[in-house]
């Protein structure tokens, strides 16, 4: 996951050359198959002897939302697989909370 969002970054500064990285801001989804506190322990060591080296890593989270096919109803989703909290029906789909995406990088 990082490893892909550094070549990302590495990949931007090969087009058009920059400084340092300064920061790195992250949308994460709260179902998303990461925790936010994992990802910033990991950064530094991933973005070790990359431009991104030193960067700071904020991440803005996500809430998880559904949309239930049994009541018709947009919902708010703590869990992935849990029933709709509206009708307890199970024919839920994700709309939102899965996301891990790179969204801003300010560079020098």
């Amino acid at each position: 996951m990082l490893e892909s969002i550094i070549e990302t970054v590495e990949n931007e500064h090969r087009k058009r050359p920059f400084g340092r990285v300064r920061m790195i801001r992250l949308t994460l989804g709260a179902l998303a198959a990461a925790e936010a506190e994992s990802l910033r322990f990991c950064f530094a060591i991933i973005a070790e002897g990359s431009v991104a080296e030193g960067a700071r890593l904020d991440i803005d989270t996500v809430r998880g939302a559904g949309w239930c096919a049994d009541c018709e109803a947009s919902v708010a989703l703590t869990e992935r697989y849990a029933p709709c909290p509206v009708c307890g029906g199970a024919r839920l789909r994700l709309t939102a909370g899965e996301e891990l995406q790179l969204t801003e990088i300010e560079v020098e």
